[in-house]
């Protein structure tokens, strides 16, 4: 099989962008997260996030999390294409500061969950999730 200059050129480029991908994906969640926070400190306790160690299918996973006295929580998938899962805004009004819903992961990988607290801090919660069967498009 011949290959002509032109389309040498377009595997050596599709080649460079697929080396460089992993990288943009882990750039792009420390920039949700320096978005989100400001750049601010985060403690490492004051939020609770349940998910499975072990999830069947990457396609409905599990998960829980709650941290009172919270007005805002965002939840990262570290490892999927695009890392921002959900942000939970409360209000004064809200009962609780807590959510519960179903994700879908990529692969094994962490799931981050941040809290915004009433005060202007800000706390940190991950759980590693172990996926047999990839849920985007894996």
């Amino acid at each position: 099989m011949e290959f002509s200059r032109r389309e040498t050129l377009g595997m050596a480029l599709g080649a460079a962008v697929m080396t460089v991908l992993p990288l943009r994906v882990s750039a792009s969640t420390e920039d949700r997260i320096a978005e989100f926070t400001g750049g601010a400190e985060m403690a490492d306790t004051g939020v609770e996030l349940t998910a499975p160690e072990i999830a069947e299918n990457g396609n409905t996973v599990p998960i829980e999390v709650s941290a009172p006295g919270a007005t805002a929580i965002m939840v990262l998938a570290t490892g999927n294409p695009t890392p921002g899962v959900a942000t939970f805004n409360f209000g004064p009004l809200a009962g609780s500061q807590s959510a519960a819903t179903r994700i879908r992961l990529a692969g094994t990988q962490d799931v981050v969950a941040i809290a915004k607290l009433a005060d202007g801090s800000f706390a940190k919660a991950s759980a590693s999730v172990k996926v047999t069967i990839g849920g985007c498009g894996g």
